[in-house]
């Protein structure tokens, strides 16, 4: 199985004693939870970060006394501690653009019956920050916390064409080092969303995640030094048509996040 990069290998290279080691093999082992794992044995653990055997035991053992895990004795397995979720909530609630952004988006979903979803970028994959769901009995039903790939995903290679062009340059580096069958692809996919944005303002995907599913994204950048994050309306091919797409759910997401911006600043006019 190969080990998940995490942010810290691909982009703080170098950094040297400037890093604290023990705490990145920490964060690490805390990264390798993912939605839907109930729980972790130490051989998961090893897996989906490569740390040796002696130091997911010692980290672990010190996460579990913090609060940031819970080791179930008789499982002898882990699951994320109080510590670790009321950390995430923390920094979800004081998010002024998630806090704005959901008010906006909740409308868009009604209108559209999809799905649309607030994220950003966590090592070499997007991670919901925030999503609203219509009604309709098929929308994607992803959570806040849920993982995507940047490459095949509208709200991925959205925020890869608003990315400085270095920092996209890094990003498609290490996507291809991690997927090197893919290196080809996943340089069309990029090029072709950076056209799709300067021309268009969003940016589409249509089935190249999953095959059934469709989907519109915009970049954000707020004013405010917040992180780059990408708003995205998808849903199956039926209710999200590519005539739909370009007719309707560009145009709103664009919109949206104009409107977004203006209240980040406080102007609502």
């Amino acid at each position: 199985m190969r080990k998940r990069a995490t942010k810290d290998e691909t982009e703080l290279e170098g950094e040297g004693a400037q890093l604290s080691s023990s705490l990145v093999r920490g964060l690490g082992i805390l990264r390798a939870f993912r939605p839907g794992d109930a729980s972790l044995g130490n051989q998961d653990i090893i897996a989906r970060t490569g740390l040796p055997k002696a130091t997911v035991s010692r980290i672990t053992y010190t996460l579990s006394a913090l609060g940031y895990l819970l080791y179930d004795k008789d499982l002898g397995r882990y699951s994320l501690g109080p510590a670790t979720v009321a950390l995430g909530y923390s920094a979800l609630s004081s998010s002024a653009v998630v806090h704005l952004a959901r008010p906006l988006m909740q409308p868009l979903a009604d209108l559209t019956g999809a799905a649309v979803a607030l994220g950003t970028r966590d090592s070499l994959n997007m991670v919901y920050l925030a999503n609203c769901r219509s009604e309709s009995l098929v929308t994607l039903r992803l959570n806040p916390g849920s993982y995507l790939p940047i490459w095949k995903t509208s709200m991925g290679l959205a925020y890869v064409a608003a990315l400085p062009p270095e920092q996209r340059a890094s990003l498609l580096s290490a996507l291809q080092e991690a997927e090197p069958e893919s290196a080809k692809k996943i340089e069309a996919a990029f090029t072709d969303a950076i056209a799709q944005y300067a021309r268009l303002g969003y940016v589409t995907s249509f089935g190249a995640w999953h095959s059934y599913i469709h989907a519109v994204g915009v970049p954000f950048q707020p004013r405010d030094g917040s992180p780059l994050v990408a708003i995205t309306c998808g849903g199956i091919g039926e209710i999200i048509t590519e005539e739909r797409a370009h007719g309707e759910i560009g145009p709103a997401l664009v919109a949206m996040v104009e409107a977004l911006g203006r209240e980040l600043e406080g102007n609502t006019a």
